[in-house]
């Protein structure tokens, strides 16, 4: 099963300062075309990203993968060809044992203005603006894998064994 669905509201509150009405306005990652390969994510909320500085946004999305599959965050087209925004991490890896971590595998997306494109101004987005894409991947193991450690934790947890 693969299926984009909201953290708790409580986890939701836990991670941001924002409302209730808020969380109930956030919208479900979709594709926008029948032959997209990506899901857009979009902004729960206004946010201002200052140049030469970075924004972190709390999605309130989860995502529950296959066990083979993973979630890739790429940053959308028209941010980085407009404003030259880009992710802090310029593609994100959310595995699927992550949606079982102590945070409800709240996926978080850091953004970065430190384009010349920006013209050395805050760049101004709105609440519903998609802002990045999840990209569904199957991954393989090679046949020596022996892997059987078990996550719990956030960004740079699996070298925390």
């Amino acid at each position: 099963m693969n299926k984009f669905e909201k953290v708790s509201f409580k986890r939701y509150n836990l991670d941001t300062v924002h409302s209730r009405e808020e969380y109930d306005r956030i919208k479900l990652p979709e594709r926008s075309t029948r032959c997209s390969a990506g899901y857009d994510f979009y902004l729960p909320h206004d946010i201002v990203i200052p140049y030469g500085r970075s924004t972190t946004i709390a999605t309130g999305i989860r995502v529950i993968l296959d066990d083979d599959k993973f979630l890739m965050l790429c940053p959308r087209s028209g941010l980085g060809f407009k404003y030259g925004i880009s992710l802090a991490n310029t593609c994100g890896i959310v595995d699927a044992d992550y949606f079982l971590s102590d945070n409800e595998g709240h996926i978080f997306v850091k953004l970065v203005n430190n384009s010349p494109l920006a013209n050395g101004e805050d760049i101004k987005l709105k609440e519903g603006s998609a802002f990045c894409q999840g990209i569904i991947c199957r991954y393989y193991e090679t046949d020596q894998d022996e892997t059987d450690a078990i996550r719990n934790g956030g960004f740079g947890s699996t070298d925390k064994k």
